[in-house]
């Protein structure tokens, strides 16, 4: 909403909310008066009150509202002026208090004369005129405040039970107002007149008896909308917001309007989804470095990734030219080949449910069985080697891929405060050996005779045994094997 509607909505429904009371008095006291008893005099300052009050109200409501038209909707709101803000709910009642007060100073002293039975009607019409008055008020202008009430409702460290009553508060007033006081004065009127007090015992009470019973009623009724609506509304909200979050709108987020326990709901929910959508980004960053299905059977079967001993794959995947690449090409191109490069490896990998641990330069670091564990890890691994053999055959650079599988740590390691998850074990070095290896041969794919010996039977069907190797720091020889359609070293 604009503020200059707001503005307008506002004055015109404070303004119709003293009329209507005004209205609802004056038909309420002629009906059970007459018109009789109401000499010009009276009749004439009744009209200058109406007129009076009408316009204090009018400009009241203006005043109220207007300072917020200079960063409602524009910019965040000051101390000062939040502070302001938060008088809202006061100052309003004291306005739409204030044509009633006047009222008083006016009508009391010029029906001193009248009848006790005349004077109770009175002094019960102001009463509830005052209190129908505020709580109309409220009723009337609830929604049209929201917008300037979420504006300053960051937090609820300045909101106190004086400014903002809770909906126990809400609800014990209610009741104070609309039944206990209407109550205590029919009971005092019966005790003052069955005993001489002030009142005679002979003085019909009668009429003043239906007055505050009729004002029990009717008020009772305005007040009891009035607090449904101010927990109906909000609560109505946050249930229809839930319900957007089950079906994984995480954006949703609640205006913060409600300065109760309800205000503390709509704070939390906000809150709550907040942190949704913080577990969603890092899901959605750890899903781009291990894959979303891996992301989504490691919650499903609610891995540990503290750390354990298991028996894996590793394939690893080094380029070949890429440091004359950047020397002849710009950085951009080298960066588009680079990318080129860790898509195809990244989704190879992700199809056989396999976790990129690494990105080392221009090197490849593929996990096969961990975090999760999978039935068949080297025969993943096998196959993610051969496709990739194919595929990044259209890359400007050349390239090495070795296989190896074997017992490792796969878990956290680091500080308390920083680590990564990644495989540590003789494995992932003799995985990194072969594929230095491999670039000698013409499908520079190697893998070990132990990953070969743990695939299936129908992968182990696409790879021949082709002797054995003493690889770069090690001391015992690796049985190595090679692709059926896979030929002898290019030496």
């Amino acid at each position: 909403m604009k503020p200059r509607r707001l503005l307008i909505r506002y004055a015109a429904g404070l303004t119709f909310a003293y009329l209507l009371t005004t209205a609802e008095v004056t038909a309420l006291v002629i009906s059970l008066t007459g018109r009789g008893h109401s000499s010009p005099a009276i009749v004439i300052a009744a009209a200058g009150v109406i007129v009076i009050g009408t316009a204090v109200v009018a400009i009241g409501a203006v005043r109220i509202v207007a300072p917020a038209l200079q960063w409602l909707g524009i910019r965040e709101p000051t101390g000062d002026e939040r502070r302001s803000a938060l008088k809202t709910l006061r100052r309003q009642s004291a306005i739409t208090a204030a044509p009633w007060v006047l009222g008083a100073a006016v009508m009391i002293p010029l029906n001193l004369g009248a009848p006790v039975e005349l004077q109770v009607v009175i002094a019960s019409a102001l009463i509830f005129g005052t209190i129908a008055t505020i709580c109309t008020g409220f009723l009337f202008t609830l929604r049209t405040l929201r917008p300037l009430l979420a504006g300053v409702t960051r937090d609820f460290s300045e909101i106190t039970p004086s400014i903002a009553p809770g909906v126990r508060a809400r609800l014990l007033i209610m009741w104070a107002v609309c039944t206990a006081l209407p109550g205590i004065a029919i009971a005092c009127l019966l005790i003052l007149r069955s005993n001489g007090w002030i009142i005679q015992k002979t003085t019909p009470v009668e009429l003043a008896l239906l007055v505050l019973a009729l004002v029990a009623v009717v008020l009772g009724l305005r007040a009891m909308i009035l607090v449904s609506i101010s927990i109906s509304d909000p609560l109505r909200e946050v249930v229809e917001a839930m319900a957007e979050v089950e079906r994984g709108e995480i954006d949703r987020s609640l205006d913060v309007y409600e300065w109760s326990e309800i205000g503390r709901l709509q704070s939390g929910f906000n809150r709550m989804v907040a942190g949704l959508r913080e577990r969603e980004k890092l899901r959605d960053l750890f899903g781009r470095h291990v894959g979303e299905e891996v992301v989504r059977r490691a919650i499903d079967a609610n891995e540990s990734l503290s750390g354990d001993e298991r028996n894996v794959a590793i394939l690893f995947i080094d380029l070949v030219g890429s440091t004359q690449l950047a020397a002849t090409h710009e950085p951009h191109e080298v960066a588009t080949v680079l990318n080129e490069f860790f898509r195809l490896v990244v989704a190879q990998v992700d199809a056989h449910s396999g976790l990129v641990n690494k990105f080392q330069g221009d090197a490849v670091l593929a996990v096969f069985g961990a975090p999760i564990r999978t039935d068949d890890p080297a025969t993943a691994a096998l196959t993610t080697a051969r496709t990739l053999s194919v595929e990044l055959r259209c890359l400007p650079v050349d390239f090495g891929i070795g296989v190896s599988a074997g017992p490792v740590f796969a878990g956290n390691i680091g500080a308390e405060n920083r680590y990564e998850y990644t495989v540590v074990g003789d494995a992932v070095n003799e995985a990194a050996r072969l594929a230095d290896l491999a670039k000698d041969y013409d499908d520079r794919v190697l893998c070990s005779g132990t990953a070969v010996e743990q695939a299936t039977d129908a992968e182990r069907g696409h790879w021949i045994a082709h002797g054995s190797e003493v690889l770069r720091g090690r001391t015992s020889a690796t049985d190595i094997s090679v692709p059926v359609r896979q030929e002898q070293p290019a030496g």
